[in-house]
């Protein structure tokens, strides 16, 4: 019934999610900030701006991908925005804390964040565009199709999260403190810039 070539599909699947990006690189700062487990409702919110994202791609690639080019302007520079907005809480965090004083983004920053990307976007109508048009017709199977991307993307943004949480036990030193910071909102700021094409 369909032709879907899976290698270049799962290649650019795979490559689009795990590299930095702004869910990545703040998941890995709520893993530094939080431990993995504080940061599961923001991830939980991430994923579900996956999963919308990729079914309103997918209901809508054919229409709305002939007004789309009128909204990414300003579509990126919101995102740039609010991705800045992170990067900027991520650069003043502190590692020295007691829980009631610093509270884990939660559900709906996550959400927000996904809403407000463009990089998602894009990366949506690339994949219903150019490999999955032959779900888009099958309400079932781009359903499920749009599960599975947002499972992979909580792979990602766990991945990351793990692996600020694996480095916070060594953040003792307020120099290596504000590396992290500072190299975690330099990924950020660079993401942002290059959303409004100044790279």
């Amino acid at each position: 019934m369909m032709a879907i070539n899976l290698v270049p599909l799962l290649s650019y699947v795979l490559i689009s999610t795990f590299t930095p990006g702004p869910s990545n690189i703040s998941s890995a700062s709520m893993g530094v900030l939080h431990g993995y487990k504080n940061t599961l409702n923001y991830q939980v919110g991430l994923a579900v701006g996956v999963f919308g994202a990729m079914l309103l791609s997918g209901w809508l690639s054919t229409t709305l991908l002939a007004f789309f080019p009128a909204l990414e302007p300003a579509l990126r520079y919101v995102g740039a925005g609010y991705i800045l907005y992170l990067a900027f809480g991520i650069l003043k965090a502190s590692y020295i804390f007691t829980e009631s004083e610093v509270n884990p983004l939660g559900f709906g920053h996550g959400l927000l964040l996904q809403l407000l990307n463009p990089k998602l976007i894009v990366y949506a109508f690339t994949l219903f565009t150019a490999f999955l048009a032959p779900l888009t017709h099958n309400v079932t199977l781009l359903g499920v199709a749009a599960f599975l991307l947002a499972a992979i993307s909580f792979g990602a943004t766990s991945a990351w999260a793990l692996f600020g949480t694996a480095i916070k036990r060594y953040l003792h030193h307020p120099r290596l403190q504000a590396a992290v910071n500072i190299i975690l909102s330099l990924f950020l700021v660079y993401t942002a810039i290059t959303l409004v094409g100044m790279i």
